[in-house]
């Protein structure tokens, strides 16, 4: 390292050497539209492209499995596109997966119309797994009155909504056109760290989104409030059935540790 370097900071390559990195780099890349760099035996070359290409797709193949059995020979295609193309984020393994969905997300016309949301489907559970969100972080008082107080979502229980049917696309179920209602489903981690989808109801749904997005709200609405303005957003008048419903909802979503309890509302 020169003696002008300070200590602790990396040495700036010279030009060349990045020129050398950045040919090898594309070439890896784009091994049949840019040529090998000059100087490199051809069978070290082709066993160093044929390692970096495999890792990444055996990682990729790991986190969307579905995917891979639906495209079946057209996915090492797939994988080479995104490897070609993309320019990742961020230099960490477990987020290679987050990067390939973001290649599909700004790429529509990379696949069939399904495929960024089965994508995000199948990513969200390796997400969901290594989140570092804690239930027990969280103040709330688990038998606290669910209409009077303010109900609190659990951060490893995450309400999703999806124009396909994601949790039912597979090599023998792959409808030409969405259905007319979405997919709605609830994803969460178990004490014992295991994922769990579960479907939802409009109703269902909905309830758990604004109770999410009045978190921060102040003053905070209680769960009486949250069921009013569903009915209001539903048209229906908020009367003692519509509120019972509401209740055994939020019960139900209490016990199944969607939710972990209320803070006072206000």
């Amino acid at each position: 390292m020169p003696e002008d370097t300070p200590r602790g900071m990396p040495a700036v390559a010279p030009p060349q050497l990045r020129a050398q990195q950045f040919e090898l780099t594309r070439h890896l890349r784009d091994p049949d539209g840019t040529p090998a760099p000059k100087g490199i035996e051809p069978r070290r070359l082709k066993v160093y492209r044929e390692l970096l290409f495999n890792n990444i797709e055996s990682l990729l193949a790991g986190n969307f499995p579905v995917i891979r059995r639906i495209l079946g020979d057209d996915w090492p295609s797939l994988v080479r596109r995104f490897y070609r193309e993309h320019r990742c984020q961020t230099p960490l393994f477990p987020e290679i997966a987050r990067e390939f969905l973001r290649f599909l997300e700004t790429r529509p016309e990379t696949g069939p119309p399904w495929l960024a949301e089965l994508a995000h489907y199948e990513w969200v559970e390796l997400a969901l797994q290594i989140a570092e969100a804690r239930a027990d972080d969280v103040e709330a008082d688990p038998d606290g009155d669910l209409l009077e107080a303010s109900p609190v979502l659990s951060p490893l229980a995450w309400p999703l909504a999806y124009r396909w049917p994601v949790h039912r696309l597979g090599p023998d179920h792959l409808p030409q056109q969405p259905p007319d209602t979405p997919t709605l489903l609830m994803l969460r981690r178990e004490s014992d760290g295991r994922v769990r989808f579960s479907e939802l109801s409009a109703l269902a749904y909905r309830l758990a989104e604004l109770i999410d997005e009045t978190a921060d709200a102040r003053p905070r609405p209680s769960g009486r409030a949250l069921l009013e303005t569903l009915a209001a957003e539903a048209g229906v008048p908020a009367d003692a059935g519509f509120i019972g419903q509401g209740l055994a909802l939020l019960r139900q979503m209490r016990a199944s540790a969607v939710l972990l309890g209320t803070v006072p509302a206000g």
